[in-house]
């Protein structure tokens, strides 16, 4: 059975609270769960003792039996000091759209143009 540590949805509409779950990788996000190993409320602020909740000898004992975290999960757990530090590329994240990228090109031109101008005179 290929188990999984992640976040099981809760809350209202628009009021998101998050139960750190052990589940089966095969059931529902918000389905069926092994034991309820913590919580997650997104709606705190970041430095609250009260956001995340975890009993990180439970996860420490679900990842001895192989489950994996999500990525979410695994935040917060590099976060708690459980598990070390991955090494994460997404380069194509920080650049810019095409169309915010047209934008910059027009506005580094139009400087260009400016510069121009004030050195002729």
């Amino acid at each position: 059975m290929a188990m999984k540590i992640r976040l099981a949805r809760g809350g209202s509409k628009k009021r998101p609270f998050y139960r750190v779950v052990a589940a089966d990788s095969r059931m529902p996000r918000d389905g069926r769960f092994i034991e309820k190993l913590g919580t997650y409320n997104p709606l705190l602020p970041k430095d609250s003792e009260e956001r995340i909740k975890l009993d990180l000898d439970r996860i420490k004992y679900w990842i001895e039996q192989g489950a994996q975290p999500t990525d979410r999960v695994a935040r917060f757990l590099e976060a708690a000091g459980v598990t070390e530090k991955k090494e994460r590329s997404n380069p194509k994240k920080g650049t810019p759209g095409k169309a915010a990228q047209e934008r910059a090109e027009a506005k580094a031109a139009k400087a260009a143009e400016a510069s121009e101008e004030a050195a002729a005179e």
